[in-house]
Order: structure tokens, then sequence, then C-alpha cells
């Protein structure tokens, strides 16, 4: 792979990162471009700053699913790169896809850091599969410095996020429910 360095990737089309880390690198490089409407990520196409659009959202999700990454949990570092993603886009014509993707790799990075089992990413980040049908579905399952994570990249965010919202109130479980009345107060947004 070619080093991924703002403004130094010459074929991004060939873009595969070869480890986490420098899927991490990549995802930064589409963050640049959501900023200012430039960069490798945007090239040939109209893109405004501050704007993700849903050429965008298929950028994250062929460096989060790429070859060498596709049998290995979602990293914090991916995980991180994403929230910035998201707090960049101050527009969104994506139809919802880059939020489906955060929620997902949010919970495959949580679940594999708790040491559950997760699919592997080109099937727990597609599109066409329920986040329920394998992410944790219990707080006790998950590891509270991983939820207390999930909430420090939440708290005061501008773009709340419906479908992590609900992961994380999945997450919290039933018994826990006057918590989750409570999560638009704990993360400081509003829903």
């Amino acid at each position: 792979m070619t080093a991924l360095q703002p403004g130094g990737v010459d074929a991004i089309g060939a873009l595969e990162p070869s480890c986490r880390n420098t899927a991490a690198q990549a995802l930064a490089i589409v963050r640049d471009g959501v900023i200012t409407g430039e960069g490798p990520t945007t090239r040939g196409r109209v893109h405004f700053s501050r704007a993700l659009d849903a050429d965008d959202a298929a950028w994250c999700a062929k460096i989060l699913t790429a070859r060498a990454v596709e049998h290995q949990p979602v990293s914090r570092a991916e995980a991180e790169a994403l929230f910035e993603i998201n707090d960049a886009a101050t527009e969104r014509s994506d139809d919802g896809r880059f939020d489906d993707l955060l929620a997902k790799a949010v919970a495959h990075h949580a679940a594999s850091a708790s040491g559950l089992p997760v699919p592997p990413r080109t099937v727990a980040l597609s599109p066409d599969t329920d986040i329920e049908s394998w992410a944790p579905v219990r707080s006790a399952n998950v590891d509270a410095d991983v939820l207390r994570w999930i909430a420090s990249q939440m708290r005061g965010k501008r773009h709340s996020n419906r479908t992590l919202m609900a992961m994380v109130a999945t997450f919290v479980g039933a018994a826990a429910l006057p918590l989750a009345a409570q999560l638009p107060q704990v993360f400081d947004i509003g829903m």
C-alpha cells in the first residue's frame, strides 16, 4: 500500500489498508476531505467543506472492510476516526449510511474489546445486516470502560446518532431502564 499521508495518495482507488493502523490513517484522509472539501477522496466530484456524502460513506465502508482487516475487530483508533468524521460533517447527504456504519463499527469494537465474539466486518458493517443480529444485548456483556469511552465520544456532540443511541440503550439493558431514560442528559445531547 502507498503511504497514507494527506495529499500523498496518488492511487486512492487502489487504497487497501494493510492493518488496522493504516485503516485508521485512511479514515483520517476521508475526515480531512470532509473538513476541507478537497483531497484524494474528493477528486473528480463537487464536494463542499464540512459535508458528508454517499461517496464519503462508501470510502469509510471500503476502508473498514478491506481484505487485510476483514477478520479483525474494529480498533479503537478506527472507531475514533469515525467519530472525528461524524463531528466534522455539518451537512449530510448520505441517506444515513454513515450513521449506520458508525454505530455498527462502535458496536463491533465494544463487543470485541469486551471479549465477545464478533462476525467479520463485511457481515457486521453491511447495510443489509441488522445490528441486533450480532451486537451484545446487555451491559453485563460489555466492559464498563468501553461504555464510558463511548459515552465520552458522544458527550456534547451536536449531531446525534439515533442508531448509536439505541445501541447504547441496548447495552445498558432493560434492567437499567431508568438510566436509559436519562441517556440524553448522560451524553449531553438532545434526541
